[in-house]
């Protein structure tokens, strides 16, 4: 197969998108691009895609994708620049380890200008509850009996199994967790044609009513453990209200995760319960959210000998206190975004006169601010909110800071808003300016020239 960096690699699949094209490439300003990787596919500009693509399509981006993964390279943008006569420059854009891949466009993702920085949410550890205590639900001896009931002559972990899971995992584990995996523990799913394996593990996660998993896969869920891009996870913003039984943590030193859902969602024992909750209790870790965790059971012994329970759904954690974020396009009045509490300001689709950031200033938890073109009177204003770790601005603010040596120096990512059929090399060379700021890899771009001849 043609290499990654062969044109005829590409070829087929330009000749497809030279077909679709809205609009002549050859035109001024006018040009066809991509992305393609992993994750699949998007191009830009061309027509609503109907149904599902051709074998020709399908082919020529398999092609793309074998010389793609012959390379070991990850996600790559490109941008065709082709003429009436078929002459044609294909640049690729190999954005590197600082820059998260775009949402469905051709354009950087994220800049990342810290290597290993983590959103504020992401960093938050739980609150102490020092007063939390075990629910009178939870009974080891009754869990014990329950499960030598349901299943008769299990085959449980060793003491020292146990222990090595708890060496592993740096955590002691709950007197209940214990009981489960010393009666019964989870089998090896039948691993080499073992069926009766596989049926202890069937019948073990009927008893329990989930899942479970053997001691050598729990794990602690921290945070890291439910990852997301920083362009969203900078615009969280997360609260443990009071009498919530679950903390609203994207993840915790204390939950355990010792099975799956039906849907292949985490469950675990939480450590660090809210102040309204019990040690020990059972959550499960929606994989439709990145914070907080739903209540299944106030012990391990309720989850066994009662089952989940329905109605037992607490959401006050994803609901933020009025204030800490704020979208300037819901407000008639600007000054009510001034709370001590701020932690995100947008100004999304503002329509009045450009903004001032003054009455922000001085808010010590303001860290992201995205602002769309057109919405700042004064871009400048930005250096002066000392405690920002993500911006994100149109091109032309980005200009007025690049130029005036003002972008603040305590950000730890930073984005480009950009429409999605603006031509992407302006955009890169703009992303590599912001990179080497703070020397991180930047944006490569490698042409190749070849014919597709006339269209």
């Amino acid at each position: 197969m043609p290499a990654m960096h062969d044109f005829a690699t590409w070829e087929p699949l330009l000749r497809i998108l030279r077909a679709d094209g809205a609009r002549t490439p050859a035109a001024p300003g006018g040009h066809l691009a991509g992305r393609i990787g992993r994750r699949g596919w998007v191009r830009v500009p061309g027509r609503p895609r109907r149904g599902r693509a051709d074998r020709a399509e399908l082919d020529a981006v398999e092609r793309v994708l074998r010389a793609l993964a012959d390379a070991e390279a990850g996600d790559v943008s490109f941008k065709a620049e082709i003429s009436p006569t078929g002459a044609t420059a294909l640049h690729l854009l190999d954005p590197g380890p600082a820059v998260e891949p775009g949402p469905a466009t051709v354009h950087p993702g994220a800049l990342l200008l810290v290597e290993g920085a983590l959103p504020e949410p992401w960093r938050r550890l739980p609150d102490p509850t020092p007063g939390a205590a075990p629910s009178p639900s939870a009974d080891p001896a009754l869990l014990e009996r329950t499960l030598r009931a349901r299943v008769p002559g299990a085959r449980g972990a060793a003491e020292a199994e146990i222990a090595a899971a708890e060496k592993r995992l740096g955590v002691m584990l709950p007197g209940e967790l214990k009981v489960l995996h010393r009666v019964a523990a989870a089998g090896r799913r039948g691993r080499g044609g073992d069926d009766e394996a596989a049926e202890h593990a069937e019948h073990l996660d009927r008893a329990v009513g989930c899942e479970l998993l053997p001691l050598e896969r729990m794990y602690v869920a921290h945070a890291p453990t439910r990852p997301c891009g920083w362009r969203s996870a900078a615009r969280q913003v997360i609260v443990t209200s009071p009498g919530a039984a679950v903390q609203g943590l994207v993840g915790s030193p204390g939950w355990i995760v010792f099975a799956v859902g039906g849907g292949g969602d985490p469950i675990a024992v939480d450590l660090t319960p809210g102040p309204g909750g019990a040690l020990g209790q059972i959550v499960l870790l929606d994989h439709e959210q990145v914070i907080g965790a739903e209540l299944l059971a106030d012990s391990l012994t309720d989850l066994v000998v009662n089952g989940r329970r329905e109605g037992r759904r607490d959401r006050r954690w994803d609901r933020p206190p009025p204030g800490a974020r704020t979208d300037l396009a819901r407000l008639t009045n600007p000054r009510a975004a001034v709370d001590p509490r701020l932690e995100v300001l947008t100004t999304g689709g503002w329509q009045g006169a450009p903004l001032s950031l003054v009455p922000v200033m001085g808010l010590p938890r303001l860290r992201t601010l995205t602002a769309s073109p057109g919405t700042l009177a004064d871009p400048l204003e930005i250096a002066r909110l000392t405690a920002l770790e993500f911006l994100e601005l149109g091109p032309q603010d980005w200009r007025v800071l690049l130029d005036a040596g003002a972008v603040p120096r305590g950000l730890a990512a930073a984005a480009i808003e950009v429409h999605r059929d603006q031509d992407p090399l302006p955009v890169v060379e703009l992303a590599n300016e912001i990179l080497a700021l703070r020397d991180r890899p930047p944006i490569t771009r490698t042409v190749l020239h070849g014919d597709l001849g006339p269209a």
